[in-house]
């Protein structure tokens, strides 16, 4: 089973478009990114040309020894079967962050050679410029993020007649029963496996839970090798801890992300680089407090105020080591962990829909805002709730104090709006953007 992925869409338009710049897919690791490029390639050109700097280490070489566009191509197409045309051939340069001279030569592509098509991924590749053992060519490549798949693909891929239901919403009332309550099915099912593609397929495919626990365990695995194999030596436990902390912090009810909690006695200062070797890797999202929700969000951050959440809520699941009978059975036990988890998906989901990231609002211990997005002239409030209960004061607190045209609320209760507040059910969170467009 193959997921269409939404992103091709977004490379389709790169390919056509006048002022094309080579690509870099930055993401985390097993998100899918190679099959991605080779999808793109098998989809829109004649000829795919894929140059792997981990599994052909001799490829190195031609970039060592020119930066000229031309001598290039004539090197690098000694190392394909197939023919490097421009407008025909998708040229891939795969585990990049395996060759500096690869990297810089994106520059001279864009100068020199832009009617060819170039797109390139690499495995952490942010935390290789972030250790500046790479430069990014600024200004001569566009980057575009690779994420987990979300709702809305798996959505389609189960039960296209619902989603395409969803996409043809038109304006805000409820939903018929029928289709809430499959919508409702779907998505906890989405909640077990997450977005990792092969998490994914392996429950769509109906391989059993069994797999799928697997799945998401093998990539724990993978990340923690990862952490010993490319992290600094004075990082990897400190990186470790951190990780491995993410379920602890985010269930509290002030999620505020606190450093006694990752290691009792723990300094900002001695796990600043470790947090920022897993905000490189895409591991995790640092979502911070503001001090006044104002346009652009970004110059009133706390800077040491925030929260941390994991980039896919399957894996921080399977992180804390909650077993997927306990989100199908509803647990008594599970309330406070639920709402950990429906704000990381949520979270997850709004990422993609908005420029700027989401902050979060919390005054004097009185109330606190989940999140807050900013489109173009609105900041708007959004509240989690991870049942249908919608008890809680912190939304009617920041409304009388700052009076928003709009509020969200996430819960488990159907699609309405009412006095400027959007009541969103959870399994609808990659269609906020949308829901917006509409009041």
């Amino acid at each position: 089973m193959e997921i269409r992925r939404d992103i091709i869409d977004v490379l389709k338009r790169w390919m056509i478009s006048e002022n094309r710049k080579p690509i870099i897919l930055k993401g985390s690791r097993q998100t899918g990114k190679t099959w991605v490029m080779r999808e793109f390639g098998m989809q829109c050109f004649e000829y795919t040309a894929e140059f792997n700097f981990d599994k052909t280490t001799e490829l190195a070489e031609i970039f060592e020894k020119t930066k000229d566009v031309k001598r290039i191509l004539n090197d690098l197409s000694l190392f394909t079967d197939v023919p490097i045309v421009s407008g025909k051939t998708l040229i891939i340069f795969d585990e990049i962050q395996e060759c500096n001279g690869a990297f810089n030569s994106l520059k001279y592509f864009c100068e020199d050679a832009s009617e060819y098509h170039i797109i390139a991924a690499g495995s952490l590749l942010g935390v290789a410029i972030k250790k500046k053992t790479m430069s990014v060519p600024v200004g001569k490549v566009e980057i575009l993020s690779m994420r987990p798949i979300s709702f809305k693909e798996f959505l389609r891929q189960s039960d296209e007649k619902i989603y395409s239901f969803i996409e043809n919403i038109s304006k805000i009332e409820p939903l018929p029963e029928i289709i809430f309550n499959r919508l409702s099915e779907e998505h906890k099912r989405y909640q077990l496996c997450g977005g990792m593609p092969e998490a994914v397929v392996s429950l769509l495919d109906n391989r059993g839970m069994g797999v799928v626990e697997n799945v998401l365990q093998n990539i724990l695995d993978l990340y923690t090798l990862d952490f010993s194999k490319y992290a600094d030596s004075i990082d990897i436990a400190r990186i470790n801890n951190i990780w491995n902390s993410l379920p602890s912090q985010l269930a509290k009810e002030n999620k505020k992300f606190i450093y006694k909690v990752v290691k009792t006695g723990a300094r900002a200062r001695e796990y600043e680089d470790a947090l920022l070797w897993l905000e490189e890797a895409g591991l995790v999202y640092r979502v911070f407090c503001v001090t006044k929700p104002a346009i652009p969000l970004s110059a009133y951050r706390d800077i040491a105020a925030f929260k941390l959440y994991a980039f896919d809520s399957g894996l921080l699941r399977r992180l804390s080591r909650l077993s997927p009978e306990v989100i199908l059975s509803g647990h008594l036990g599970f309330i406070e962990f639920k709402g950990a988890l429906a704000e990381n998906a949520v979270l997850q989901s709004l990422l993609p829909q908005f420029d700027e990231k989401p902050c979060y609002w919390s005054s004097e211990n009185k109330a606190e805002i989940d999140f807050l997005v900013q489109t173009a002239s609105l900041i708007i409030p959004i509240e989690v709730k991870s049942e249908s209960r919608v008890s809680g004061k912190s939304l009617s607190v920041y409304h009388a104090k700052f009076a928003p045209e709009i509020r969200i609320r996430f819960s488990m209760n159907n699609l309405k709006q009412e006095n400027g507040l959007i009541n969103l059910p959870s399994f609808l969170v990659d269609w906020t953007k949308k829901i917006i467009e509409m009041i």
